[in-house]
């Protein structure tokens, strides 16, 4: 296998209080329309170019509807009521340009299924390819997992490291290690 390049990964929150919905998210990150029931807009990126590829994947106790885009984004929008609400988590990876597209879906597919599906988290992911040398993913995670009656849990919140004693490690920025 040739040398592969380091990537870019950014991660970023999807939150009402920056004026963002998890819904529109979606359909721009899969090129599709879709109508947020929450406020009532539609956002129609039907004519976006360069969507080589979307996909949800489901953990196995997840809702069958679930697979349908709009009904697993307008839940996620139910489910949170705050206005200034975290929606969902959205992960963008750059994706090594020496492999094939069939080879890059592969290893996406791998990477969603180990690290979230696998953890109860349904996954939205889209690969984006417009020919000019950036392959990426966006992959849209779910903030709260689902519980195995298929109804939404808590949000994941932070759990730090402790030292031998119980107590939080520094991570020598000002804060603490988790």
């Amino acid at each position: 296998m040739p040398p592969i390049d380091f990537c870019h990964i950014p991660v970023s929150i999807i939150k009402r209080s920056a004026g963002r919905s998890a819904v529109a998210a979606a359909a721009y990150r899969s090129g599709t329309k879709l109508t947020n029931e929450w406020d009532g807009m539609t956002h129609d990126y039907t004519r976006k170019g360069g969507i080589v590829h979307a996909e949800i994947m489901l953990p196995a106790h997840a809702p069958p509807e679930f697979a349908d885009r709009s009904i697993l984004w307008n839940s996620v929008e139910q489910i949170e009521k705050a206005r200034d609400s975290q929606l969902a988590r959205e992960i963008e990876a750059a994706l090594p340009r020496e492999l094939s597209g069939e080879q890059q879906l592969a290893l996406v597919r791998a990477y969603v299924k180990d690290n979230f599906v696998d953890k109860g988290m349904c996954v939205d992911f889209a690969i984006h390819d417009k020919g000019t040398g950036n392959p990426h993913v966006h992959i849209m995670l779910t903030l709260r997992p689902l519980k195995e009656n298929g109804q939404w849990g808590a949000k994941c919140r932070k759990a730090y490291d402790l030292d031998e004693n119980g107590q939080r490690i520094p991570d020598g920025k000002g804060g603490w290690k988790n």
